[in-house]
């Protein structure tokens, strides 16, 4: 029987699915009829949440900062599902300091894992996708996974700053390329604010979690952290045929931030 949803009939690899925002994402497109590979460092956290998630799911082990381990992925969607429509670039790691505080090799691996695997994802996937879509007639999508902090800049978040700042950038240029090519691909970008995560660890070192989240909340408007299925409804609708006009476009998800 034809899975019903907002996403029936399309696959997509989710990164960083073990957890937080990935699987959340993760989860709620299965839900929603997709088929999904979840792929994550930690491949076994990534295989137990796919087996909760039923036979639409899979899991492989992934370092998204590695070009090689791409194509094992890419060619594992298409051995497990035929194909791929979606990526979701959301792998991705925090850190604290300033400018002078932060060392070359933090700063290096900021950018490898929240920048360097969206500009690999897209590079390598997009081939996959295009030839997907020309051979079904069907849709596909790229969502990369920035952050409000990629549009409001901090003092003490100078890598992580700059990486989703540019993740920001990179997505328009990867969705004028799909209009130019000719591809049924739209490319957009989503921008949270705090989410209670496991990043949030890398904010508050040493804080209780409930004294952490209450502190967070009260630089919000709305008077609280977001949580994880704030996104994911967001990446359902971007990733979906919905908005197919939507392309090179950036949804805040920040509670009224970026309104102040």
């Amino acid at each position: 029987m034809e899975s019903q949803g907002r996403l029936a009939g399309k696959v997509a690899i989710v990164t960083g699915a073990a957890s937080g925002l990935g699987r959340a994402i993760a989860a709620l497109f299965v839900a929603q009829g997709a088929r999904v590979l979840l792929s994550d460092l930690n491949g076994e956290g990534a295989a137990a949440v796919a087996a909760g998630l039923g036979d639409r799911a899979a899991a492989i082990r992934h370092d998204v900062t590695s070009a090689e381990q791409w194509q094992d992925t890419l060619d594992a969607v298409v051995a497990s599902f035929g194909g791929l429509h979606i990526l979701v670039n959301c792998a991705g790691i925090g850190a604290a300091g300033t400018v002078e505080d932060t060392t070359l090799e933090d700063w290096r691996r900021v950018h490898a894992v929240d920048l360097d695997s969206v500009f690999l994802g897209c590079k390598y996937a997009l081939p996959v996708i295009a030839e997907t879509t020309r051979r079904e007639g069907s849709r596909g999508a790229v969502l990369n996974v920035s952050s409000i902090a990629g549009v409001i800049a901090a003092a003490n978040l100078a890598s992580y700053n700059s990486a989703k700042a540019a993740v920001r950038h990179l997505t328009k240029s990867v969705a004028l390329h799909c209009a130019r090519a000719g591809y049924a691909i739209t490319c957009n970008s989503v921008h949270p604010t705090f989410i209670d995560t496991p990043i949030l660890d890398d904010i508050g070192p040493g804080v209780e979690r409930e004294q952490l989240l209450a502190k967070l909340g009260r630089q919000i408007p709305v008077g609280r952290v977001g949580e994880p299925d704030d996104v994911a409804y967001a990446a359902v609708y971007l990733c979906s045929d919905e908005s197919k006009f939507v392309t090179g476009s950036e949804l805040y998800i920040d509670g009224g931030i970026s309104a102040m």
